[in-house]
């Protein structure tokens, strides 16, 4: 009986490398999925106005949420990939960074938020968007000899 002639796939489906891109693709896709959800709890479902004083009075309407969260979402993306390049302890620096940054950014809407809803309803997009894009980006990260 004749043995059977195997084929090998030069990339086979168990191969191991990961692809940053799309991962990181798809924590900007989640980090707008879940500011927008939880804009629609705040804004439409509870009733809270989501208003504050940035150069005059603003309503802090779904489409500045998510240009929001895409911008900063891209722009950690960006710093992540510079510090790959340049870093090889990219992943750590990057955290604390971004740590900082999310920290930092709360000083907006607890300063500017108008009324206790809106400072309290901000402040949670932007922990929301925090956590997702750092927890999210983080777990990406190549490892120097993952990059090598």
């Amino acid at each position: 009986m004749p043995t059977p002639i195997k084929i090998s796939d030069p990339t086979p489906a168990t191969d191991s490398r990961r692809v940053p891109g799309r991962s990181r693709l798809v924590v900007v896709a989640v980090a707008a999925a879940a500011a927008l959800a939880d804009w629609a709890i705040l804004a439409p479902l509870a009733g809270l106005a989501l208003t504050a004083r940035q150069g005059g009075i603003q309503h802090i309407g779904a489409a500045a949420v998510l240009a929001a969260t895409v911008v900063v979402a891209f722009a950690g993306w960006g710093l992540l990939a510079i510090l790959e390049r340049r870093s090889p302890r990219a992943r750590d620096t990057w955290t604390v960074i971004a740590t900082i940054v999310c920290v930092l950014s709360l000083g907006s809407p607890l300063t500017n938020g108008i009324g206790l809803g809106a400072k309290l309803g901000l402040a949670s997009l932007h922990l929301i968007v925090g956590a997702i894009v750092i927890l999210g980006l983080r777990r990406t990260s190549l490892s120097a000899t993952e990059r090598c």
